[in-house]
């Protein structure tokens, strides 16, 4: 721990940086041999209490500043080392050992699978970022909390000058805007969208500052991305990513504002060209992509609710909606409309084949049905919410409405709908009544125009109150169940020149990557 935070980072002491953290992982790698989450351990014990404990606050600092400042090795032969003499000191005759070491991991032998990835080209960053991230996730000993994760939650900005409550041991600053590029910079990795979430869950005084820049753009489009491409994703990179948003979308002030980032090009965007939308448009888009991705792939009930809570956390304050987000939000319904039919239909058959034969065991279709009728439930409360907040705000959201006003008749009665399709039937009729009125064969502009004039005629207490929506991001019951083998599959899969014998890895099945 000394090595790690009291020697300064230069070229000569790179290398025994990265060992020295590397070592601190080895020591931890207990937990990769047990099924079990470690509860205690040799290792917990030394970090958790006596010599290591005043070392916390530095410790951690310093594996953050490591990951912001994402120092390369030096190249070899970049320094030269003192001849070894009897005064030399421990120090250099280690360095010069591990320097021949690190030529064989660079030059492609022990770390090559690492070294061929692009974010490890700062193996120094890497590693502390990996170490950063166990140590965030050890479990609390039985008489004290977690140090690391007291140091990770309680620390502050440079700027910030209000004193420490006295109640907050390990506490220091670091400056958070190197720490917001580095993350924006960084999301590519697993382990920076894992760090990215552990700091806005778990830090107030990051997410203030978070939700207060006004380049937030930076930070969702990677985001974003990582959504995108979710085929090309493992599922936990996935669910960090959504959770962040659900994170983020839980302040009205996100809401707006991102409505308000307007940006050019989307290059990765693919389905469609793109050349002017807004943030807010976009993350509509890509979230809809992520649940009809899920609805034909994985079926993952938790990631369809974290889809739909970020929505409708947003729904209230949606703004100018990008006519294709409009689109795509009636088009996801029109979706879920088909699948209630289609398992309402196969309900139905299985119940009369019952009636004639006693001994064939019945698919569980009123579990389909009840999940797919939660999910339409929730699409028609995100569209009810747009129109009762901010429909003068979207009349690209009432066109798509008039134009597929048809998906909506066979809800009108519904009983589980009913009630909020009473708002919803009276937009569609009213604008209808109007479009009528102008005659037939309209124009797209004339029937936009029609709209943005209506909604000032649109008697708005005739529009039923509903409760506002709003989701909050909790974590599981007992979440190190989770995040402890994520974190440690990370390590085994991204940690430069370490090696563990996967036979003999017991905390998670090594059948897959």
């Amino acid at each position: 721990m000394q090595l790690i935070t009291d020697i300064p980072l230069l070229d000569i002491t790179y290398e025994i940086s990265v060992e020295a953290i590397s070592t601190m992982v080895v020591f931890l790698s207990c937990q990769l041999f047990h099924k079990e989450v470690l509860r205690q351990s040799i290792s917990h014990k030394y970090l958790m209490r006596g010599p290591c404990l005043p070392y916390t606050s530095k410790l951690v600092k310093t594996l953050l500043y490591n990951f912001i400042r994402q120092e390369k090795p030096p190249p070899p032969g970049a320094h030269v080392f003192p001849q070894q003499s009897d005064g030399g000191g421990l120090l250099y005759g280690l360095a010069s050992g591990v320097a021949r070491l690190w030529t064989v991991f660079t030059l492609g032998g022990v770390g090559s699978k690492a070294a061929a990835s692009p974010e490890l080209s700062s193996p120094l960053a890497n590693q502390s970022l990996l170490l950063l991230l166990v140590l965030a996730n050890l479990t609390d000993a039985s008489d004290a909390p977690n140090p690391y994760r007291q140091a990770i939650m309680s620390f502050k900005n440079t700027q910030d000058s209000s004193p420490f409550p006295s109640s907050i041991p390990h506490a220091f600053q670091i400056n958070f805007n190197s720490l917001y590029t580095a993350l924006c910079e960084q999301q590519t990795s697993d382990q920076a969208t894992l760090l990215l979430y552990t700091l806005l869950h778990q830090n107030s005084n990051i997410r203030t500052y978070m939700l207060a820049r006004t380049d937030m753009e930076n930070l969702v489009l990677p985001i974003l991305e990582i959504l995108y491409h979710v085929e090309e994703r493992n599922s936990h990179h996935v669910y960090m990513a959504l959770i962040i948003l659900l994170i983020l979308t839980e302040d009205d002030g996100f809401n707006r504002s991102i409505h308000e980032v307007i940006l050019k090009n989307i290059t990765w965007y693919s389905e469609r060209v793109l050349t002017e939308i807004s943030l807010g448009s976009l993350l509509i888009l890509v979230v809809i992509r992520t649940i009809q991705y899920n609805m034909t792939r994985t079926r993952d009930k938790y990631l369809h609710t974290n889809c739909l809570a970020a929505l409708a956390n947003m729904s209230a304050q949606f703004r100018s909606l990008h006519q294709y987000a409009a689109q795509r939000i009636i088009s996801l319904f029109s979706l879920l409309s088909k699948k209630h039919n289609k398992v309402l239909e196969q309900a139905t058959q299985s119940l009369r084949g019952s009636l004639s034969s006693n001994d064939v065991p019945l698919p569980d279709y009123a579990q389909d049905l009840n999940v797919i009728e939660e999910v339409i439930r929730m699409m028609l409360e995100i569209i009810n919410s747009c129109l009762t907040n901010s429909l003068h705000h979207n009349p690209n959201l009432v066109y798509a409405l008039l134009y597929k006003r048809d998906l909506f008749e066979q809800f009108r009665t519904h009983p589980s709908f009913q009630d909020i399709m009473q708002n919803i039937d009276l937009v569609i009729s009213f604008f209808s009544s109007r479009l009528l009125q102008a005659g037939a064969e309209l124009s797209v502009e004339r029937v936009l125009e029609i709209i943005k004039q209506g909604v000032v005629a649109l008697p708005k207490d005739r529009l039923k109150k509903f409760p506002e929506l709003k989701f909050k991001y909790v974590e599981e019951e007992q979440p190190e169940e989770f995040f402890i083998p994520y974190v440690w599959s990370l390590v085994y899969n991204s940690a430069v020149g370490l090696y563990w014998n996967p036979q003999d890895i017991q905390l998670f099945t090594m059948d897959s990557d």
